[in-house]
């Protein structure tokens, strides 16, 4: 689904990013561009940044 239409960034963008490395939303301005234009997205990308982190550090729950 599109989370940022001024720049065309889907969800599946910002959780390969946040996979990638980005862990605040400044990195996925920089990286995405997500957030720089008129701001309506910032809150469902931060949503899927935060959903995405989770993903990432269960794993380590797990395995500990």
């Amino acid at each position: 689904m599109y989370v940022c239409l001024c720049h065309g960034v889907t969800d599946r963008d910002i959780r390969q990013a946040v996979f990638d490395g980005a862990v605040t939303m400044r990195d996925l301005a920089r990286e995405l561009g997500v957030a720089t234009e008129c701001g309506r997205c910032a809150c469902s990308a931060n949503q899927v940044r935060k959903q995405s982190l989770l993903q990432i550090s269960e794993p380590e729950l797990v395995a500990a």
